[in-house]
């Protein structure tokens, strides 16, 4: 029993330690939870954190799912900070209902939480929300690939990312209505969820045209499941006639656009959602206002194939503002 209680202990120090919660005695501190530590994503959303805490005089402790829905990593490190003391957590959902019962707790207990990217559900679980509106994303990409189309019969498959992720549905249903079908369209031919992974993209696209081998536009929840698809395409031959879209603007996604394999991607900016994230519970242990609501961080349509009526800038803004 002693054996087992002393690992529990230990792997518990483990975590706190590992959330970089050092010690200088006085120092309001912040938390930052990430869906995992080695997506680009939140690697850049790590680096504006940890640099906003620095300017602000906050002291960052981190943590990170094991894999994209690791919810129970997630709650613990919820816990670890709250007992830490953090004056507030900023947290990327893994899952965003399950999680929502220790984010209560955490506000319960004084915590500011705020959610970075990815809502809750419900949104107001959370005390504020610094995201980009992913419905959005989801629509410039859409209306880009109507207007890319210009009249050409689609053969559309969507590779999304998992049920009950508000990231991956806020997308999807982004991208219908921009290309202006509702779900269950005749012209959508394969749906697959790839949890956002390049293999896991690649074996989607891979049944998609065992399926469906005449599909010509792929929607990709973000740009390693477009990779994937683009493998994929490629090995059969496809790769030339069929145009990928995607969301997230990282680097490698970007210059795969700018290399033809996407046709375009709407780009998000992690690291604003960390700054800002920081600043506004910097002010909240300051002066004990809390933030609240919705801010839009932004998203702008990358392509360096302009279509008429659809705003956006080329791979040049795109590189000079990625991540990863």
């Amino acid at each position: 029993m002693m054996k087992k209680l002393s690992a529990g202990l230990l792997a518990t120090a483990l975590l706190v330690t590992g959330c970089g919660g050092g010690g200088k005695s006085g120092t309001p501190k912040v938390g930052l939870i990430t869906k995992t530590e080695t997506n680009p994503f939140f690697v850049k959303m790590k680096e504006g954190a940890q640099k906003a805490a620095k300017d602000n005089g906050l002291e960052l402790m981190t943590a990170a799912g094991k894999f994209d829905g690791d919810n129970a990593a997630q709650i613990t490190a919820i816990e670890n900070m709250v007992a830490a003391g953090v004056k507030g957590i900023l947290i990327t959902p893994s899952d965003t209902k399950a999680i929502v019962p220790a984010i209560k707790k955490a506000r319960d207990a004084g915590v500011l939480v705020i959610a970075l990217d990815t809502p809750t559900d419900p949104q107001d679980a959370t005390d504020a929300l610094f995201a980009t509106d992913n419905l959005k994303a989801g629509e410039l990409i859409g209306q880009y690939a109507k207007a890319a189309m210009a009249g050409k019969p689609a053969k559309i498959a969507t590779l999304d990312l998992a049920p009950g992720i508000t990231v991956g549905k806020l997308r999807h249903d982004g991208f219908l209505k921009g290309y202006g079908i509702a779900e269950g369209d005749p012209q959508i031919v394969c749906s697959q969820d790839t949890r956002g992974d390049q293999a896991k993209g690649q074996e989607a696209m891979e049944n998609c045209l065992q399926k469906a081998p005449d599909v010509n536009l792929v929607y990709t929840i973000n740009e390693p499941a477009a990779l994937g698809a683009y493998t994929a395409l490629k090995a059969k031959g496809r790769d030339k006639d069929t145009m990928i879209v995607s969301v997230d603007g990282g680097c490698t996604g970007t210059k795969a656009v700018q290399g033809g394999q996407i046709a375009a991607t709407s780009q998000q900016y992690p690291l604003k959602m960390a700054t800002d994230g920081v600043k506004a519970v910097a002010d909240f242990a300051k002066t004990g206002k809390k933030a609240s609501g919705y801010t839009d961080t932004g998203v702008t349509l990358i392509t360096d194939k302009a279509v008429s009526g659809v705003e956006g800038k080329d791979t040049a803004f795109g590189l000079a503002n990625c991540w990863g």
